[in-house]
C-alpha cells in the first residue's frame, strides 16, 4: 500500500511531518513525498530518505492565482500520482489540499485526505483589503469544490471547522475531525532551568501578521522602565509581501532593543535561554508549532485570543490571552511576569502538562491514523529530526 503526501514547502516534510511520515512507514505503508523543488533542499531530500520515504519534485506556486501556473499544478500531479499509483493521498496547504485532491480524484485514488494547517491572511478578519477578500473568495470556491471529494478533513483547531461549515465549503457530507495541531516531540523538547534575568522570546517567519511590530513596540515600551529585560527575535526575513522589512529589524537591533538571533536550525537553545514565549499573531493559524514546542519546554506562553493561538493557553494558568494587535496590552501581559517573575516557573510547569495531556504528537499522530483507517500497533516512538523556526 503507497501513501503520497503532497507539501507546499519541502523543509515543512520534515520540521512539521516528520513523525507522521515515520508512523506510516512504520504502520507498514510505502510512503511518497512530493514538494516543490524538495532535491534542491539537500537536508531535507537526505532526512527524508534516511527515514525510508521516497521523494519527489513538483511544481507549486506558493502565492497568487494565476491560473496557468495552477493547471500546471494539477497536470504535474496527476503524472506524479499515475506513476506511483497511491492508496492514499494527503495534502496540507492551500494549493497542495485542492489540487492533490482533484489529482486524486482523476486518478481514481480510493482514500483521499485534506489537512487544514490554518486557513493565512485570506481568511483572516484583520486587515483585509479588496485584493485579500478576493482572494479569500476564490479559495473558499476551490476549497468547496476539491473538499467535497475528500474522505475526510483534519482541522487543526475548532474555529476553522465552524468557518468552513459556516460558509458552506464543507457540509454534512463532508467528514472531519479536528486533532491537536501537529503535535510536538515531548521527549526532544524537554523543559530546563529558566535565566536569571527575565528574557522573552518571539520565534516566527518575520511577518507582519505574526504580530512582530506589535512585540517591537511593546518591547520599547518596557525596556525604558526595565533596562535589564531581554526581548529575544528568531526567524528570518521572509520574500512574503507582507514581511517586516530588513531597515526595520536593524533599527531594532542598533536601538538596543530586540537581540536578534536570526534563523536557528534548532531552536531549543534559544528557548532554554528564554522565560517566556510570545506570539503576538493575527494570522489565521492552524495551531503555532513554536507555541507547542514552548509549551513543552515549560515555558509560560503570551498569545493572542485568536483562531490556533487561543487553543494552546488557559488564560492566568499557563500563561496570557492578549487581544490581537494591541501592543499595550502586550506589554501589561509581559510586565506581569516582569514585576512577579515568580509566574514563570508556576505557569511554566502547567504549560508541560499541557503539552503532555493535549499534544504529544504520538497522541496526535494515532488519532489521524486511527481516522484514516489506518493501523497503528507498529508505530515507531523515534524522536522527529530537529526543525527550523
Amino acid at each position: 500500500m503507497k501513501f503520497l503526501i503532497v507539501a507546499g514547502a519541502p523543509g515543512s516534510l520534515i520540521n512539521f511531518r516528520g513523525q507522521l511520515i515515520k508512523d506510516l512507514i512504520a504502520s507498514g505503508l510505502e510512503v511518497h513525498a512530493a514538494a516543490p523543488d524538495l532535491s534542491k533542499d539537500v537536508l531535507t531530500h537526505t532526512q527524508l530518505e534516511q527515514i525510508g520515504a521516497k521523494t519527489h519534485d513538483v511544481y507549486i506556486s506558493r502565492t497568487g492565482i494565476n491560473p496557468f501556473h495552477d493547471i500546471r499544478t494539477l497536470v504535474e500531479l496527476v503524472r506524479l500520482m499515475w506513476f506511483i499509483k497511491p492508496d492514499y493521498v494527503m495534502g496540507y496547504t492551500i494549493k497542495p489540499v485542492i489540487f492533490g485532491t482533484f489529482a486524486a480524484v482523476l486518478i481514481r485514488c480510493p482514500r483521499r485526505f485534506a489537512l487544514i494547517t490554518g486557513l493565512g491572511y485570506c481568511f483572516s478578519s484583520y486587515g483585509q483589503t479588496v485584493k485579500t477578500r478576493f482572494i479569500g473568495s476564490i479559495a473558499a470556491k476551490l476549497y468547496r469544490h476539491s473538499l467535497r471529494f475528500s474522505n475526510k478533513v483534519f482541522f487543526q483547531n475548532p474555529d476553522d471547522q465552524a468557518l468552513f461549515r459556516d460558509r458552506n465549503i464543507i457540509n454534512d457530507s463532508v467528514p472531519s475531525v479536528v486533532v491537536n495541531g501537529s503535535g510536538v516531540d515531548i521527549d526532544h523538547y524537554m523543559p530546563c532551568a529558566y535565566p536569571r534575568q527575565v528574557v522573552f522570546i518571539l520565534i516566527a517567519r518575520l511577518l507582519i501578521d505574526k504580530g512582530i511590530r506589535e512585540y517591537a513596540e511593546a518591547a520599547y515600551n518596557l525596556k525604558t522602565k526595565y533596562p535589564d529585560v531581554v526581548f529575544t527575535l528568531v526567524g528570518d526575513l521572509d520574500s512574503n509581501p507582507n514581511s517586516i522589512t530588513a531597515q526595520e529589524l536593524d533599527r531594532w537591533v542598533k536601538d538596543g532593543v530586540i537581540n536578534y538571533l536570526g534563523k536557528l536550525d534548532d531552536v531549543r537553545d534559544a528557548l532554554g535561554n528564554a522565560s517566556v514565549f510570545v506570539l503576538p499573531s493575527f494570522y489565521r493559524e492552524g495551531i503555532p508549532r513554536t507555541i507547542l514546542e514552548a509549551l513543552s519546554m515549560g515555558r509560560p506562553v503570551i498569545t493572542t485570543n485568536t483562531p490556533g493561538c487561543r487553543e494552546t493557553v488557559v488564560d492566568q494558568e499557563n500563561g496570557y490571552l492578549v487581544p490581537p494587535r494591541d501592543a499595550p496590552q502586550l506589554a501589561n501581559a509581559m510586565r506581569s511576569f516582569i514585576e512577579s517573575p515568580q509566574l514563570i516557573a508556576t505557569m511554566g510547569k502547567r504549560s508541560r502538562e499541557h503539552a503532555l495531556r493535549k499534544y504529544d504528537v504520538s497522541k496526535v499522530n494515532a488519532t489521524m491514523l486511527k481516522e484514516m483507517g489506518i493501523s497503528c500497533s507498529n508505530v515507531s516512538s523515534i524522536s522527529v529530526l530537529p526543525r527550523s523556526c
